[in-house]
């Protein structure tokens, strides 16, 4: 059976990775310090197949143990959250994420040399396209146009310089994944996360899908958006996300190679904000909007190019965002009433 390690094992996108490398019949080995949203239950915590560590990956001792008997290592720790999140803590994000992936780094380059280490699949992010002037983003669009502003897109970036360098230096083989826009269950309020008021409703995730999803729960009307609502991103389904990240970390073709991870269809907010309202509210009752102020690094354009990773692993993220918000909005409903959003 083959083994993989997952750092992040407990997070959001990290707890749809682990299902699907189960549902494929690995082992898996699990490393999360539960900083983000505390310990948590994840269905698969007794499934005979995986195994916990509660550690942090820049232990390196640690990492480089875990690593010793695995065949893969998929690379998705890190600092994350919303926009308030990565203007909140611009400095945290950007220290702390280095400092992970250099660890994380160290540790592949050390398993490598004796080990059965075959390749480190690191998780990037669609901002390393935040200062963008054409759409849609391709893959190597990332080092012909300007660097993030934010600091949150710059490390995210710094990240796949990591993988490159460690093959360039230590051959340690790779592959770069940028999900765009996940959107799932199991995701709560982040321990760290500021609350900001949106009209009369206080939030503290600053993730579009779930913030509209709790003010339209919580009966605001008008419903509050950031900005004129004309900003385009691609709601993906985090079990289709990783479907891409397990199919990449397996496919020979991806060995150095990235890709972007991403549903085809773009939705702007105010669309967004439509869809959620009527499977709440229902068709008769009118939606009415009202624009806050937006955050300074709130991309207008998340629009990618997902044709290199239909070509070459044959993937495509085929749930629609009206399906997914059906999985979403009951899952919201109740983590709202348990108190844990």
């Amino acid at each position: 059976m083959s083994s993989v390690v997952v750092t992040g094992s407990a997070g959001f996108i990290g707890g749809y990775v682990v299902e699907e490398l189960l549902r494929r019949g690995y082992e898996v080995l699990g490393i999360d310090n539960y900083s983000k949203y505390g310990p948590v239950t994840k269905s698969y915590d007794d499934h005979p197949n995986y195994h916990f560590t509660e550690g942090d990956v820049r232990d390196i001792d640690l990492m480089v143990k875990l690593l010793e008997q695995a065949d893969h290592l998929i690379a998705g720790a890190a600092l994350i959250g919303g926009i308030s999140y990565f203007h909140t803590y611009a400095y945290d994000l950007l220290a702390a994420n280095e400092r992970i992936i250099a660890a994380t780094c160290d540790a592949a380059i050390e398993a490598r040399k004796t080990g059965p280490l075959k390749k480190v699949t690191y998780l990037s992010s669609s901002m390393v396209f935040e200062s963008t002037d054409h759409w849609p983003s391709a893959e190597g669009d990332e080092r012909r146009i300007p660097p993030p502003l934010s600091s949150y897109g710059f490390q995210k970036l710094a990240v796949e310089y990591f993988a490159r360098a460690a093959w360039d230096q230590y051959e340690v083989p790779y592959t770069i994944l940028r999900p765009f826009n996940c959107v799932g269950v199991g995701e709560s309020r982040a321990l760290g996360d500021v609350e900001v008021m949106s009209g009369n409703v206080k939030l503290a995730m600053s993730h579009v899908v779930p913030d509209l999803v709790q003010k339209v729960l919580k009966g605001q009307d008008p419903l509050h958006i950031l900005g004129d609502g004309s900003q385009i991103r691609h709601y993906t389904y985090g079990g289709d996300l990783a479907k891409g990240i397990v199919t990449a970390m397996e496919h020979e073709a991806a060995t150095n190679e990235d890709f972007n991870l991403s549903t085809a269809v773009s939705t702007s907010v105010t669309e967004l904000a439509e869809v959620i309202w009527r499977k709440v509210k229902g068709a008769d009752e009118p939606l009415r909007l009202s624009s806050d102020t937006p955050f300074e690094f709130d991309v207008q354009r998340r629009v990618p190019d997902v044709q290199k990773a239909k070509d070459v692993l044959g993937y495509e993220a085929t749930t629609s965002l009206s399906e997914t918000l059906d999985e979403v909005i009951p899952w919201i409903a109740q983590a709202m009433e348990d108190g844990r959003i």
